[in-house]
């Protein structure tokens, strides 16, 4: 199964589509009154696939061996055996928060908000659906007793660690023509994201890797092909903001305001 699942990604990994871009001139910094704004790409999908197919590729090898059991019960070790956090039920979504709050700031993005939108749900609902299938397919057994989940055998790969690499990823693309430190700070909040997933013993190395991989993955592939779908209502008009909002009791939203 592993075997299969490696070729698989490696032939994914060797064929490449090159995809036309057009430029634009970039538009007025407002967050009001912002464009969306295209940049000419500077890597092919070939250089885009190479990380996330090598995560991906070492976690499927590394999934279930004496490795990564040892390098587990270190970790326990040294944080103790006791060691709970739910840090990692929030930083998972640390850069969608850095994504907006940035336009709001006047932040040059890559992409118009509806357009930064329309990509992360698109990104999320790849890498989660994947990895959703990659579960359920698996059945693989969590290291530890974990209660905050209702079953045990779906470690693999780790949801927490695919949705903050694809959010990571989104703001990423977005600022990485403009703002190079903020682009890369959503991948500290990612990293942090999986370290806790395995000190909380909620998965092992593996899982944390091909989770990682799928959220880079499917963030890069949806990036690449956002010319397929052109479409933004909100482009054209001046006085429209949009805002993620979250509580503790309704969990992660997004409201609208119109300035009239």
């Amino acid at each position: 199964m592993k075997m299969i699942v490696c070729l698989s990604l490696l032939c994914l990994y060797i064929s490449t589509i090159n995809a036309q871009f057009t430029e634009t001139p970039l538009t007025d910094k407002e967050f009001l009154k912002l464009k969306k704004t295209e940049f000419k790409p500077k890597k092919s999908l070939f250089t885009k696939r190479i990380i996330p197919v090598a995560l991906i590729t070492t976690g499927f090898l590394l999934s279930t061996s004496e490795f990564e059991k040892s390098l587990q019960k270190d970790i326990r070790s040294s944080v103790g055996k006791d060691f709970k956090s739910k840090i990692d039920d929030y930083t998972r979504y640390a850069p969608v928060v850095q994504l907006y709050a940035a336009d709001i700031l006047g932040v040059q993005s890559k992409n118009h908000w509806f357009d930064q939108t329309k990509n992360l749900i698109l990104s999320s609902i790849i890498s989660n659906g994947a990895s959703t299938i990659l579960k359920k397919q698996i059945h693989k057994e969590r290291p530890g007793n974990y209660d905050h989940v209702s079953t045990h055998a779906n470690s693999f790969p780790s949801g927490h660690t695919t949705t903050a690499f694809t959010t990571a990823t989104v703001l990423y693309e977005e600022f990485i023509d403009t703002n190079p430190l903020l682009a890369y700070s959503g991948y500290a909040f990612a990293i942090a994201t999986g370290g806790l997933r395995m000190m909380n013993n909620a998965h092992y190395l593996s899982d944390v890797m091909v989770g990682a991989g799928i959220g880079i993955l499917a963030t890069k592939l949806v990036y690449h092909f956002d010319y397929l779908i052109d479409w933004n209502p909100f482009e054209k008009l001046d006085g429209v903001a949009f805002t993620p909002q979250y509580s503790d009791s309704h969990g992660l939203g997004f409201y609208f305001t119109k300035v009239f």
